[in-house]
């Protein structure tokens, strides 16, 4: 059996939501050993954490598996990989995030230390894929964010009182003000109009989401962060899913909205487009348009709405992990 180690933001017992390294981690240890770091809380104490199970398994490690993000975590990714060049461990980055353009661009030198000797590199979504294809990185590898589908009750929704979803972490790049101000506008248009907002404080943008719904005197349901399950027990009562980022790749809450037979009107940022098929099995709006996204809202007649939701479902079911697990045992054996 052939030993891993998964590097990576492992925090979802903290306060964070479950990422790549909680599901995968999980999933490939039916098929290896594996071992995971880190989930300390303090950003100092997680890097010497991942850098000490690096060390401590660099002699019957075959592979290291990299979350790499365009943030803090790039430099934990910088750190480890080149650990593993001096123990020479393959490693793998699998790159995550819609703004990780940005490090390609102003942190060149960094990027080619990190990116030019790995052994592969993992794209989630045909974005990032062709993202890294357009600075010359030509090792780059689809295998996209799994789920298992036979989690995820499909059922059709009436829309008699629209019942927005919005799930993600609150911070300023997913613009959560955005789902406020469309409430707002349904309500000015004599809708009857309801907002779920799902997902753990980041950046201090849920305490001025929540500010901005008391100022206009809306009612929001904030319900924290949830665990997978109550959060899709609780899409049960929602009928539209809205996603309001300005910088994305392909959201695995978006995969299970479609999963869930939930029409999403999502801005067309990212990896969005490559994942969602604008008027086929999802709605796209251009970034912070309140307008238009509300009217796209609007614009989910039950026809449209029947259409939309079937093929999204055809679509992710393909992300199914018995689809996915043959593209990493073929990487990785």
């Amino acid at each position: 059996m052939k030993n891993l180690l998964y590097i990576g933001n492992a925090l979802s017992n903290n306060s964070s939501t479950a990422t790549t390294i909680d599901t995968l981690s999980e999933h490939l240890k039916d098929t290896f050993s594996i071992k995971v770091a880190s989930n300390k809380s303090n950003k100092i104490l997680r890097l010497l954490d991942m850098i000490r199970l690096v060390i401590s398994n660099r002699r019957t490690t075959d592979f290291v598996l990299i979350d790499t993000y365009s943030t803090v975590n790039f430099y934990y990714a910088l750190v480890i990989s080149q650990l593993c060049r001096f123990y020479k461990i393959k490693y793998v980055t699998i790159l995550h995030g819609g703004n990780l353009e940005n490090r390609l661009k102003h942190s060149s030198k960094l990027s080619h230390l990190i990116f030019d000797n790995a052994y592969k590199l993992v794209a989630p979504s045909h974005f990032l894929k062709s993202v890294f294809e357009s600075y010359n990185y030509k090792d780059v590898l689809y295998i996209p964010n799994n789920i298992e589908i036979d989690n995820y009750d499909f059922y059709s929704r009436s829309i008699d009182c629209i019942k927005l979803l919005w799930v993600r972490s609150f911070s300023s790049i997913y613009n959560p003000e955005l789902a406020i101000l469309v409430l707002e506008k349904l309500l000015e248009k004599n809708y009857n109009a309801q907002l779920t907002m799902v997902g753990p404080e980041v950046d201090g943008s849920l305490k001025k989401v929540k500010d901005l719904a008391e100022s206009k005197q809306l009612q929001v349901n904030f319900t924290g962060k949830l665990s997978k399950v109550e959060w899709l027990a609780l899409s049960k009562d929602s009928n539209i899913f809205i996603n309001t980022t300005n910088f994305d790749n392909t959201p695995v809450s978006v995969i299970e909205a479609m999963a869930l037979g939930l029409p999403i009107v999502s801005t067309n940022v990212g990896g969005l487009p490559f994942l969602i098929t604008n008027n086929v099995d999802g709605l796209l709006v251009e970034p912070n348009n309140v307008d238009a996204m509300v009217d796209a809202i609007i614009k989910l007649d039950e026809k449209n709405r029947s259409e939309l939701v079937n093929n999204a479902r055809l679509k992710v079911e393909n992300f199914d992990w018995s689809v996915i697990k043959p593209k990493w045992e073929a990487l990785l054996s």
